[in-house]
């Protein structure tokens, strides 16, 4: 019988999502897109005091940006909503009344207090830490009566003998002795649900057949698995993705790359990058493909192409993917990109639109020295954010050795030089013949006497080739910059 691919990505929303989040999302909608499926996206809402409000847009904006839609959940609809757990809390209270019914599940009375004294003692006494049970003894009809007066909790009575075996459809079997497991809070005090029973009624009722997550919740599988058999519900198929290490070989952290994923649209990576990028933490097409778009996703993504062992988040091979789609940008693109990163940072007092013929003169020399697209502004600022640089006049001391008379001289002969090319010739190549013409008079190779000139045009040491960067500014502005760069040499000396 032929059943309909059903996946979710169900973040909490208590930040932007990050690296490992968004990549089991990758992976779910992989997989439902595959295989003609249905990608639903659930918001779990449960953990009021980590709730942040703008983070459910950061979600849904961090997917589009990806390019992964959905076809159930906040703003696509859908017949298995609400998508939202904080508007399902009546369907969690009827299951946990259910287990509690049948003996699978009880309330517990223990205050706070009570809960550390315990956990006190546990350490202590060098044991290992869980809940000891004392509310599972109570009576049903105990239980009841104490209900109506007393603040209390529903735990899950886990089984405590035998094992409990997760079939994972990447690492195979794993056993979990039952006698290591404790009876966990399934319901807490306010009627809200933890993740462990809001996830299980939730993938039932949205009728999940593929539950992909990180290695995180292999731990908690036993409560899961536990939970499905108490309430005769057929489990999702599990697949837990492997871990992702940092290039220390150590858990990711956000100084190793475990940063927002909007972070990483803010400071100038492609989407085609970032999506190629996740694809390969932990799965593969094959032993040498390296560039995958979402529609190769679509038509070949599958589980069995996914490792257990853990994956390296490498920030190198990132850059390198991001320069990749760069490069191969259509033109048109890549004009539109230079525009908006241009105007980003510059000030307001600068006209916008930036000229689209700057822009297309500039746009080719951009393409190979770009890696991400926040170097963009720092290498055209010159170009369009001010009439004459704001640099410190050291700059162009440092560039001669600290010989300021040097530096000096080399500016003079520059303006004579440049001051002969006439306004209907400028462009690179007279431009670059005259600078070129400055060493027999100055005694001095070209690359010892350039870094002065970039400085003095561009303020900055280092981007846009500098003949490229002066037929660029023109000659009028050209000639100006570096008369302000000699008034500065001047004022030193």
């Amino acid at each position: 019988m032929f059943v309909t691919v059903r996946t979710r990505y169900a973040p909490s929303p208590t930040g932007d999502p990050h690296i490992g989040n968004i990549r089991s999302a990758l992976f779910s909608w992989a997989l439902a897109r595959a295989n003609s499926g249905v990608f639903i996206l659930r918001i779990e809402d449960t953990d009021r005091n980590r709730l942040v409000e703008s983070s459910v847009d950061a979600i849904m904006e961090s997917l589009r940006w990806l390019g992964i839609d959905w076809d159930e959940g906040p703003g696509a609809g859908g017949i298995h909503g609400p998508y939202f757990q904080s508007q399902r809390l009546p369907l969690y209270q009827k299951a946990a009344l259910t287990l509690i019914e049948s003996g699978r599940a009880y309330r517990c009375f223990c205050t706070p207090e009570r809960l550390d004294q315990m956990r006190a003692a546990q350490v202590a006494a060098k044991r290992p830490p869980g809940y000891d049970g004392l509310c599972r003894a109570i009576s049903p009809a105990e239980s009841e009566a104490r209900a109506g007066s007393e603040r209390f909790v529903v735990r899950f009575a886990m089984r405590r003998e035998g094992t409990t075996v997760l079939d994972d459809l990447i690492r195979g079997s794993i056993v979990f002795e039952n006698a290591l497991q404790d009876d966990f809070v399934m319901l807490k005090s306010d009627g809200f649900p933890t993740y462990h029973l809001g996830v299980v009624v939730d993938d039932t009722e949205m009728e999940i057949t593929h539950a992909i997550r990180g290695d995180e919740w292999i731990s908690s599988a036993p409560k899961h698995i536990q939970l499905y058999e108490a309430l005769g519900w057929k489990p999702p198929l599990w697949a837990h993705l492997p871990l992702i290490l940092g290039p220390d070989h150590k858990k990711l952290s956000k100084r190793t790359g475990d940063t927002s994923v909007l972070d990483y649209r803010r400071n100038g990576y492609l989407p085609e990058a970032m999506v190629n990028f996740l694809a390969f933490l932990g799965w593969s097409l094959d032993d040498h493909t390296s560039l995958i778009t979402l529609e190769d996703l679509k038509e070949h993504f599958s589980l069995e192409r996914v490792v257990a062992n853990p994956a390296v988040f490498d920030i190198d091979r990132l850059d390198h993917l991001n320069g990749h789609y760069i490069r191969e940008m259509p033109p048109e693109r890549w004009r539109q990109v230079i525009a908006e990163w241009c105007e980003k940072d510059l000030p307001a007092s600068i006209p916008r639109p930036i000229h689209p013929e700057l822009v297309a003169a500039v746009a080719p020399l951009l393409r190979e020295r770009v890696g991400v697209l926040s170097e963009i502004a720092p290498l055209t600022g010159f170009l369009f954010g001010f009439e004459a640089p704001e640099y410190d006049p050291a700059l162009l001391v440092e560039r001669t050795g600290g010989d300021a008379g040097l530096a000096l001289r080399i500016i003079d002969s520059a303006l004579l030089a440049l001051d002969r090319v006439a306004g209907e010739q400028w462009g690179r190549e007279p431009v670059e013949a005259a600078i070129r013409g400055m060493e027999d008079g100055l005694g001095m190779k070209l690359r010892k006497f350039v870094p002065v000139l970039y400085v003095a045009a561009m303020g900055r040491p280092q981007g846009i080739p500098l003949f490229d960067s002066l037929a660029l500014l023109g000659r009028e502005r050209s000639l100006q910059r570096l008369r302000t760069a000699r008034a500065h040499l001047e004022h030193r000396l």
